[in-house]
């Protein structure tokens, strides 16, 4: 089984102090001295098999560039589901930021689970279309080396937009070999990726240039074209280690969104039929980032810097003729942004006392700054008039610390405090809704991990964390669309909360090894949220959310029978409903409630291949229950042949029983060309039929 470097942050994670290592399975019970503390060493596990005495709680993990090989994938965004329990779907064209769905929350495009890659951020906070926006198409799954995730509000590191969880990308610095794939499919699918490194200076030169398209099942093609670059330099000395890195991506698209179910009962359109042909749109993200890391005889210190230029315009419509039965509802969403940020961390190991012990302090800056932000009312991408257009500039900085002690062979404490402080500054083409707002916000942690014997860790977790709002929220206080202070039900418009507090516990169990080559873990957890209060992007106003709650249980196996093969199986059930009084009813629409994954894969000789299975459970689409979205099931399959040394032949096959599901459903109120008056009706996006893909790739 190939093995990987851990690179999790905080840094006993990344490089494990020789202190965790002693506790696997006992720990040295003599009285440390700072002069007894070694240096920091480093520690290799295969694939997720991650040992004792190493993570924090028992929802995290890596997923390892062995475990996407065989995985087969009909989006790029689909890598994040090699997280347990998280399902990625998609309501419009695939050049559109994806869906994701996690413990209890539909997190539309990204809010409450934050990504980040090559130390980046990829969550837009005040972002044209949705609050959290997180487009990983600029991803190139083969240079993909981990994904590092964990769930929930315990760890330090983790802000803005971490409640449900967070994954960090990181891509290999070197190529064993150079590669040439082909790739092409039913629907015009079609992908073209070249990369290798070669030795330069005293480091390597990595590149890789990928250009991809189709027009899918839809009865408007997608048209969707993307080309996509990375140009990395790792340069190692010493105790030093620097990456440099240059990245760009730019696509275009034809979307279908999201349809009303009675449009295809009669007969009005088919089922990949659109309402709107018009719709679509075109992003482009290009960034610089550097990471330096030094190694020193009692610790480790990291900075990352970057800087990100993106664009947005995206062309929607999703009411059809409900506003405006002339022209029609298309609206326009566009953005142009640059993000400049920063991160530092220093963690050493000491005596704590009697006591070994690790301490981390970070510091991370940011600031995006938009010019302009803006919604517009348009008709067949040709724009009528502005609703609202915004220059924005938002900071952020944070310092946190984190401290892990072991007391005993038995017991271990991680306890941190985060302090986050941001400022808001509006500058609208409605002068009542600029503005400056600075906000603050502190978010302790603390977790307690048992070890009861070799093969057993228990977690008890407890932390606080918070998501930004849209900084037009924070600052507005009229309706861009009507001029008036009060909103549709005549109720005065209300500023945003600027820093949303979530709280949340868990009790988790991991268990290592009781059969080889077998690792389990189970987590009981809970998160309470104050509000859910969002920016309303299609409408260009804020809409007070209510307090929620939510709860579930997560179990996942990991299982490695034998060299070269993977089995895994994950379960995950939650409970999320609105913790207030309300008739409307307490269920918060799109929750998810239940998700089930199954996957195998593995080489044998000349073949390899994988096998995953997809629960994607009912939701409710209404507040009391009365609407539910069906659940789905999923099979995709790839399968390998390796027809020379260097040269193998793939085939995928996704969706492969052909099953007619929804990617995603809404209820909400629409009106159709011929109608007197609007109509709620459940609006779905569906999945894509069977689709066949191949690709030959060649190692040189």
């Amino acid at each position: 089984m190939k093995t990987i470097l851990l690179t999790h942050s905080p840094s006993r994670l990344c490089l494990l102090p020789s202190m965790l290592l002693a506790a696997l399975p006992t720990f040295a019970s003599e009285a440390a001295s700072a002069e007894d503390i070694q240096p920091l060493q480093q520690v290799q596990v295969s694939a997720s098999l991650i040992p004792l005495g190493v993570a924090d709680s028992a929802n995290q993990g890596t997923v390892t560039a062995k475990q996407l090989e065989n995985r087969p994938l009909l989006r790029t965004g689909e890598l994040l589901e090699a997280v347990p329990g998280l399902i990625v779907t998609q309501h419009a064209g695939d050049g559109k930021a994806n869906q994701y769905f996690a413990r209890g929350f539909n997190l539309d495009h990204g809010t409450d689970f934050r990504t980040t890659v090559m130390g980046m951020p990829v969550n837009l906070p005040t972002n044209a279309h949705g609050q959290g926006y997180s487009d990983l198409n600029f991803l190139i799954p083969e240079l993909v080396s981990t994904i590092q995730y964990k769930k929930g509000t315990y760890y330090a590191e983790e802000g803005d937009f971490s409640a449900a969880g967070a994954a960090a990308f990181d891509y290999v610095r070197q190529l064993a070999q150079g590669l040439l794939s082909v790739e092409a499919g039913q629907n015009r699918f079609h992908r073209i990726l070249v990369a290798n490194s070669t030795p330069l200076a005293d480091g390597t030169l990595l590149y890789a240039l990928e250009r991809a398209g189709q027009d899918g099942p839809w009865d408007t093609p997608e048209d969707y074209k993307r080309v996509n670059g990375v140009l990395s330099y790792s340069w190692a000395r010493g105790d030093d280690d620097l990456r440099l890195t240059a990245m760009g991506m730019h696509s275009s698209w034809n979307s279908t969104d999201q349809v009303p179910q009675r449009a295809l009962n009669s007969g009005l359109i088919g089922r990949y039929g659109a309402l709107d042909p018009t719709d679509g749109g075109e992003t482009s993200r290009y960034s610089l980032s550097g990471d330096w890391t030094r190694r020193y005889a009692d610790g480790i210190g990291k900075v990352n810097a970057y800087f990100i230029k993106s664009r947005l315009d995206l062309f929607s419509n999703v009411t059809y003729v409900l506003d405006d039965p002339e022209h029609g509802d298309q609206f326009h969403q566009a953005e142009s942004r640059q993000i400049l940020g920063l991160n530092g961390e220093r963690a050493w190991q000491h005596a704590l006392g009697p006591f070994a012990s690790e301490t981390s302090i970070g510091v991370q800056l940011r600031q995006d700054r938009l010019s302009p932000v803006g919604l517009y009312l348009s008709e067949a991408r040709r724009r009528l008039s502005t609703v609202r257009e915004d220059d924005v500039t938002e900071r952020s900085g944070a310092l946190y610390l984190s401290n892990s002690t072991s007391w005993t062979p038995w017991l271990r404490t991680v306890a941190g405090l985060r302090s986050d402080r941001y400022t808001f500054d509006v500058d609208s083409d409605t002068a009542a809704n600029s503005g400056k707002v600075d906000a603050v916000i502190n978010s302790p942690k603390f977790t307690a991990i048992f070890t009861p014997g070799k093969n057993a860790e228990l977690y008890l977790n407890w932390g606080r964390g918070f998501h930004s709002n849209d900084a037009r929220g924070v600052t507005g206080t009229v309706d861009p669309k009507t001029g008036l202070a009060v909103d549709g039900d005549g109720a005065p418009i209300a500023r945003a909360t600027p820093l949303v507090k979530a709280t949340g516990k868990e009790a988790g169990l991991r268990l290592v090894g009781l059969v080889p080559g077998l690792q389990t873990t189970i987590a009981a957890w809970q998160l309470d949220l104050d509000s859910e209060l969002i920016f309303i992007g299609d409408a260009g106003t804020t809409e007070a959310g209510r307090p929620s709650r939510r709860h579930g249980v997560e179990l996942t196996n990991f299982y490695s029978p034998a060299k070269d093969w993977i089995i895994d199986a994950n379960l995950a059930w939650s409970h999320a409903r609105f913790s207030d009084s309300d008739a409307a009813g307490k269920f918060i629409p799109g929750s998810i409630n239940r998700t089930a994954s199954v996957g195998v894969s593995g080489e044998s000789g000349q073949w390899s291949g994988g096998v995953r299975l997809r629960y994607f459970g009912a939701r409710a689409l209404v507040e009391d229950d009365a609407i539910r979205s069906p659940s789905s099931t999923l099979v995709n399959m790839k399968l390998g042949y390796r027809l020379a040394a260097n040269l193998k032949l793939t085939v995928e096959v996704l969706n492969l029983l052909d099953r007619r599901v929804s990617d995603i459903d809404y209820y909400y109120e629409s009106q159709l060309a011929g109608e007197a008056a609007p109509v709620a009706d459940i609006h779905t996006h569906p999945g894509e039929m069977r689709t066949l893909r191949a690709g030959l790739a060649w190692r040189f």
